[in-house]
């Protein structure tokens, strides 16, 4: 039997596409997801398979994967389960390399649909073609274009260096729509694993942990399939990239509802937290924390140690930032004399140049720009600080912060993090020209702590730090 015949990288780099259940319907996903391939970059050649044949938005049908004039590198499978074993015997008899199966009603419906899927894994398994789900939301490459997700918009097709993988359908789908919606967290490539009848978490790790397009990974995942083989490529690929794991299933009830979603067997969380820990792999505790955590490595450099600087407004917000420290191996920085100098240029009360450095009233002497900019000046030069949050009001216009911006433009050795509160409108106004300047921003400097020490772990596993 054949087994790993094609590999990840030729699948996710295939010049040509299949859509197995294109209809002549609009409203069907088919049909949108050659609506959607129309309207991409994807340069390779494309055809619908439908019995009834014809032409759909351009795109030739045909009766069926052997019919086609070219080459298939990827079929698109968007058709009942029951139909599935039967289009895949025609992709391996036309030599497709790979197959995407978005449609659900598997292993995690019941006898039946487990039976579908165990059928559909002894099929890739005899032809060597590699398998995308069940149940998945599809991939997509954005250096070329290829894309399998019917709902994929233009900004989720907008190339950049986050790479991720997850076992999980719609709500991966509408999380990368939400990523992308970010200049700083567009994506390079994404992979929806569903219910890993073939290709699962330590091939797309594999996989993206090679890519030179990605810099960053982020992974949501329900189970691990085989944890010796994800926990030796997790290892590899750390070397390379931060890798972020996002994992489902923690809690006993987790665990049990995770068995209806993908059809995942529970794992323990604790063994598995260790373990991860020891290949170097980055646990976030939710989807805010994995969004903030991306964002600090793709905007700014790596820690050279933990010491961080608080600049803020908020003695409380001070306060709930340093207890955040302690409990994640961060520490506050101290000041050198030179820098305490340069603070005390503009924050004449003396107990409020050391750390935390707060800035209010004694700003509304000299003015937020000439105090702030001169604070970050003697900040970035101390190399006694190795990193700095900024604990601010939301400006109702981000454009105040354009001094501090400019700065930051020309010199960045050291991770720089915005904690801005205020009127809703006020932190999306400055949340919005923040990352059209690449500078992370996040409501509650908590999280800047958390993302911080994540940075920081990052560095002393490669030994940067």
């Amino acid at each position: 039997m054949k087994k790993n015949m094609y590999s990840v990288k030729e699948v996710m780099e295939s010049k040509s596409l299949a859509v197995i259940g294109a209809s002549h319907d609009p409203g069907k996903p088919g049909t949108q997801l050659l609506k959607m391939i129309k309207n991409s970059n994807f340069k390779g050649k494309v055809a619908g398979i439908n019995p009834r044949g014809g032409e759909v938005l351009g795109f030739p049908l045909y009766g069926k994967p052997a019919d086609v004039p070219f080459d298939i590198d990827l079929a698109a499978v968007i058709i009942p389960p029951r139909a599935i074993p039967g289009a895949l015997v025609e992709c391996a008899a036309k030599g497709v390399k790979g197959v995407v199966i978005t449609s659900e009603g598997f292993a995690e419906a019941g006898p039946e649909g487990r039976g579908f899927q165990e059928e559909v894994g002894r099929i890739l398994k005899s032809s060597g073609m590699r398998g995308f789900g069940p149940n998945t939301m599809g991939i997509v490459n954005t250096a070329s274009g290829l894309c399998t997700a019917y709902f994929a918009n233009e900004r989720m097709l907008k190339p950049g260096s986050v790479g991720f993988a997850a076992q999980s359908g719609i709500f991966v789908g509408a999380l990368l729509r939400f990523l992308t919606s970010y200049r700083s967290l567009r994506v390079s490539k994404a992979m929806g694993l569903g219910n890993k009848v073939d290709v699962d978490e330590s091939d797309a790790l594999a996989y993206l942990g090679e890519d030179d397009q990605t810099r960053v990974v982020g992974m949501y995942l329900e189970d691990i399939k085989d944890g010796k083989r994800f926990l030796h490529t997790a290892r590899r690929a750390v070397k390379q990239k931060p890798v972020l794991l996002l994992k489902g299933g923690r809690s006993d009830a987790g665990a049990r509802a995770t068995a209806s979603h993908t059809a995942s067997m529970a794992v323990n969380d604790a063994v598995l937290g260790g373990a991860l820990r020891q290949a170097g792999v980055l646990r976030m505790s939710g989807i805010d924390e994995l969004m903030a955590t991306i964002t600090g490595f793709q905007c700014m450099p790596l820690p050279r140690g933990n010491r961080i600087a608080l600049v803020t407004y908020s003695g409380a917000q001070a306060i709930m930032s340093i207890d955040a420290a302690a409990e994640h191996g961060v520490v506050p920085a101290r000041f050198s004399e030179e820098t305490r100098e340069t603070i005390g240029g503009v924050i004449a009360t003396p107990s409020k140049v050391l750390n935390p450095v707060d800035f209010y009233p004694d700003m509304m002497a000299h003015g937020f720009e000439k105090t702030t900019v001169e604070i970050f000046r003697g900040l970035l030069n101390d190399d006694g600080v190795d990193g700095i949050i900024f604990i601010s009001f939301a400006m109702s216009d981000g454009e105040m912060y354009r001094p501090i911006v400019e700065l930051l433009d020309k010199k960045r050795p050291k991770p720089v993090f915005f904690a801005l509160l205020g009127a809703k409108e006020h932190v999306d106004s400055c949340a919005t020209y923040m990352d059209e300047n690449r500078l992370p921003v996040v409501l509650f400097p908590e999280m800047a702590v958390r993302v911080f020490s994540h940075m920081h772990a990052y560095a002393r596993t490669v030994g940067k730090a």
